[in-house]
């Protein structure tokens, strides 16, 4: 058996896994795992993945956990261009640097304002206290200027003059937001035309092929009860 992802596209790292292997022709059989349908908590996938959370990697009998992880492994195995994951010592720690620090700044930020702003109010029908999506939305906000002062600064990318593996971390984390509504661009000419950037290397067709779910999130009908009760953990998490 060869190369194995379990993916959902609702999952922003699993966005970042899809683009990459695509971008770079690396072939593998996709393994959808629906969250909503609670498909992560299966025994069989346990086998996969004891952590039960996507993405995950199967490579024969080797199998890994976490997106970063899983990146990496790709890069390394598959030796994609070297600018996704620079040997230069600075211009990889420039990408680990952003790597270690985007799991409890942007993820945190970004996961808990599309889920308050849009996922809990009309899909699960739990109303969200307005001074708690507006201490969410500052977070954000004092994140979208940490990105841009200290990671993109005055560069064309985050590591530097080329895309790397970070801005598809980056882009996949920021249009979860995008997804409810919220501005994440306006008023940031230097986020926005990155952006921009970040798309053109990876090419619209792709693009928009692994934020298609997310951006139709809105259309989503209510949940029912039973998704409402495997995700009372999550809201417990991210309304906080």
């Amino acid at each position: 058996m060869g190369l194995e992802l379990y993916l959902d596209l609702w999952s922003q790292p699993c966005r970042a896994v899809y683009i990459f292997a695509k971008k770079n022709g690396i072939p593998f059989e996709l393994r959808t795992v629906e969250l909503f349908k609670g498909q992560q908590f299966s025994d069989a996938f346990a086998q996969v993945n004891p952590l039960r959370k996507v993405p995950a990697l199967k490579d024969g009998n080797f199998t890994l956990a976490e997106s970063v992880a899983i990146l990496l492994y790709l890069s390394r195995k598959y030796e994609t261009p070297d600018h996704w994951y620079p040997q230069d010592l600075q211009a990889r720690a420039r990408v680990d640097e952003y790597l270690a620090w985007q799991h409890t700044g942007l993820r945190n930020a970004c996961t808990r304002a599309m889920w308050q702003k849009m996922m809990f109010p009309m899909f699960l029908g739990e109303p969200v206290p307005p001074e708690t999506l507006a201490s969410t939305l500052a977070e954000l906000d004092k994140c979208l200027q940490l990105l841009e002062d200290k990671f993109l600064k005055d560069k064309d990318f985050l590591a530097g003059p080329h895309i790397s593996v970070a801005d598809l971390v980056a882009i996949t984390e920021l249009m979860h937001p995008v997804s409810a509504g919220c501005h994440v661009f306006k008023n940031r000419p230097k986020l926005a035309a990155w952006r921009q950037r970040v798309e053109a290397a990876v090419g619209q067709d792709l693009f928009q092929e692994a934020h298609k779910t997310i951006l139709k999130a809105k259309d989503l009908p209510p949940a029912d009860p039973v998704v409402k009760e495997k995700l009372k953990p999550l809201v417990q998490s991210l309304m906080h």
